[in-house]
């Protein structure tokens, strides 16, 4: 499977709770449905790319799926911490993060958790 931003090899990652594919090249991470939640206590592990080179990465949005042939992935933005934004499918729901967006989306700051109930903008 290759990344579907820079088109680098995924390689694998084994953590106790499952499997994860990390590109090679941009540090980039695929979750198959649902992963991103049961494995967010492994994100220091997982998510060790570049922040920087992921941000520019993150412009890149028009790609498809590597697991769907020529299925457009989504532009999503997360509804607990606005402020990131990951790829998703929409038939596998499998969902793509630049390197640093799984860490920073693991790791919920008080701003975030303030937000969440309306207290801070």
């Amino acid at each position: 499977m290759d990344c579907p931003k820079c088109h680098g090899n995924f390689e694998h990652i084994s953590t106790p709770a499952g499997v994860v594919e990390r590109c090679s090249t941009c540090h980039g991470l695929w979750f198959d449905v649902m992963e991103h939640k049961e494995l967010k206590d492994f994100a220091g592990v997982l998510d060790t790319g570049d922040k920087e080179m992921g941000t520019l990465y993150s412009e890149i949005s028009a790609i498809n799926c590597p697991v769907c042939p020529n299925i457009k992935m989504l532009e999503m933005t997360d509804s607990g911490q606005r402020h990131i934004h990951f790829e998703s499918c929409p038939q596998c729901h499998g969902r793509f993060y630049d390197a640093g967006e799984y860490a920073d989306y693991a790791t919920v700051s008080l701003s975030d958790f303030l937000k969440r109930f309306g207290l801070r903008k």
